[in-house]
């Protein structure tokens, strides 16, 4: 059912498409953004140091589900946001409502309606310049910062071939938004980027006609990332479509460009302890360029997992380990 807030076309999310995910135990909590709701994972002593965990595309705070565990049984808050048109929040049907300064306000709006401090901020993909432009914005609330495979734009970067591809492949007329049949979806997406199942059993069998086949792991997984835009039809997708079109090299405006190169300038200057986190097995955000943006910020420290762009969910107790030996 299709709902307006201030002139704002949205989509909810039935709750008992959640209803089988067996290893995300957690409630959601709503704030309101502009007659909207946001979901957010929010676990733990209130009193606590928080970890905050941003999510990209096309995921949500599930991708977090083993980091939180790990984080909550050391005595951590954690607090993972879903970005609206993903997760539990809604889903807003205008494509021309995303860009990402819009995502990056909606995050500031949580964080300062909670009060969080003592953060300990964990982003990846476009969690990335979400996450990382509130502690540009907001540094006073913010204690260590961890940076799993994303990027901030600034004019030297260097765009990899995979976010090129990627960029082309969304586009209209592109395979992953006009030529892949309809019943592949973001959950085959992620069961497959996370190698859980392999191309030749779920996309070139969707392509070819056939009928893929998924171990049992591989379908959980692609069922929990299916369950947000689940019966809600194209335009419940709106959200994914606009992030891969938002990248700046693409469109300098929606990726709100400017501010990216501020916030890199602000994060590659702080004293906060930084701790990179990288997926050595990405082609979008490369382990070349993870050791480039490491160099840049002297005190900080490095550490590979052998997964690729989605290592939270893959790795995620041993990054969520990782970053406690040095907390």
């Amino acid at each position: 059912m299709l709902h307006t807030s201030d002139n704002v076309p949205f989509l909810q999310t039935p709750e008992e498409n959640f209803a089988t995910i067996s290893d995300f135990p957690y409630e959601p909590q709503f704030v309101d953004i502009n007659g909207l709701r946001m979901s957010y994972v929010d676990e733990g002593p209130r009193n606590a140091p928080v970890v905050l965990m941003v999510h990209g595309m096309p995921t949500w705070s599930y991708l977090y589900r083993h980091m939180i565990a790990t984080f909550l049984a050391a005595g951590f808050r954690c607090v993972a946001p879903d970005h609206i048109g993903f997760g539990r929040s809604d889903k807003v049907t205008d494509s021309s409502w995303y860009n990402i300064a819009r995502h990056s306000a909606n995050l500031r709006q949580l964080v300062e309606s909670l009060d969080l401090s003592n953060i300990t901020l964990v982003v990846q993909d476009w969690g990335g310049p979400t996450g990382l432009a509130q502690y540009a914005t907001m540094p006073h609330r913010f204690s260590r910062l961890v940076i799993l495979n994303t990027w901030l734009h600034h004019k030297e970067y260097e765009y990899s071939p995979g976010i090129l591809q990627w960029i082309e492949q969304n586009k209209p007329g592109g395979i992953f938004r006009d030529n892949i049949p309809e019943k592949f979806n973001w959950g085959t997406l992620m069961a497959m980027s996370t190698q859980r199942v392999a191309p030749q059993d779920s996309l070139f069998a969707y392509l070819t006609g056939g009928t893929p086949t998924f171990p049992a792991d591989a379908l959980a997984v692609k069922n929990a990332y299916d369950a947000p835009f689940e019966g809600l039809g194209e335009a419940g997708v709106t959200g994914p479509r606009k992030f891969p079109l938002s990248i700046p090299v693409h469109d300098a405006e929606a990726g709100n460009a400017i501010a990216q190169e501020q916030h890199f300038a602000i994060v590659n200057s702080t004293s906060l302890p930084v701790h990179f986190v990288w997926g050595i097995n990405d082609n979008v955000f490369t382990r070349e360029w993870g050791m480039k943006w490491h160099s840049l910020i002297p005190h900080s420290t490095w550490h590979e997992v052998e997964g690729a762009h989605f290592l939270q969910d893959t790795h995620g107790n041993e990054i969520a380990a990782h970053v406690l030996s040095h907390m």
